[in-house]
């Protein structure tokens, strides 16, 4: 089977990342389906194209900065030991998840006192900037993307270079923005037609396809331990 282009594998991992990250049901989605069933798809549509923006924003700022200094030397095995982790830590939240209120990634009070600060600072009136700040006040979604971009280039899934950055950030962009945009049009069509026990029952799912990743990047860690000799049969 003949390897994909780098910049499409790129892109591919941005699409499919964009997507997982954004699929788990948190106080985004809620409020792109409330807004949509009393306010229609295009304001819905606005806030989801401002979590979007600072979606792609917090994929930018974490491929140009921390990513590339991570991924040297035995750092590097550590960031995928950790990157395992990170992912096995997260699929279990989402799988053990027992309300849809809650952000899927948040590190405890000190993201909601920081989305307080800012939302109060900034007092977002429209839909796009409503969007924009509810995601740049959950700084676990920074943190997770920091992750991810150091595993992607660690596994030189994407290149350490600006066209493979730019390809990954690009397909997140895609990912998210599809997924809040069909998620503004569903609400759109009137409340209730995702119920908060399907919205729930998707982010287990999401939690058991998160696990599924990790025990394959657990795999091919252990793998690449015993061709390097690092590990005895």
């Amino acid at each position: 089977m003949p390897e994909l282009p780098p910049i499409l594998l790129a892109g591919l991992i941005g699409l499919v990342s964009g997507l997982l990250l954004s699929f788990p049901p948190g106080p985004i989605n809620l409020t792109i389906l409330n807004e949509g069933a009393r306010r229609g798809f295009r304001w819905a549509a606005l806030i989801g194209l401002g979590a979007t923006v600072m979606e792609v924003i917090y994929c930018f700022i974490a491929f140009t900065s921390l990513a590339s200094f991570l991924t040297r030397g035995y750092v590097k095995l550590a960031m995928q030991l950790f990157g395992f982790v990170f992912m096995t830590f997260i699929g279990i939240k989402f799988l053990l998840a027992k309300s849809v209120e809650a952000r899927p990634v948040a590190l405890g009070t000190v993201t909601e006192r920081i989305e307080a600060r800012l939302e109060e600072r900034l007092h977002p009136h429209s839909a796009f900037m409503t969007g924009l700040v509810r995601v740049m006040g959950n700084v676990g979604v920074l943190v997770f993307w920091i992750i991810l971009a150091a595993n992607f280039i660690a596994r030189d899934w994407v290149t350490p270079d600006w066209p493979g950055k730019l390809a990954c950030v690009g397909g997140v962009a895609v990912g998210a923005g599809l997924w809040y945009t069909g998620l503004g049009w569903v609400g759109s069509l009137g409340h209730g037609k995702l119920s908060a026990k399907t919205l729930l029952r998707m982010e287990h799912y999401s939690g058991a396809c998160l696990l599924i990743l990790a025990l394959i990047h657990g795999g091919s860690i252990l793998w690449e331990l015993h061709q390097k000799g690092l590990l005895k049969s």
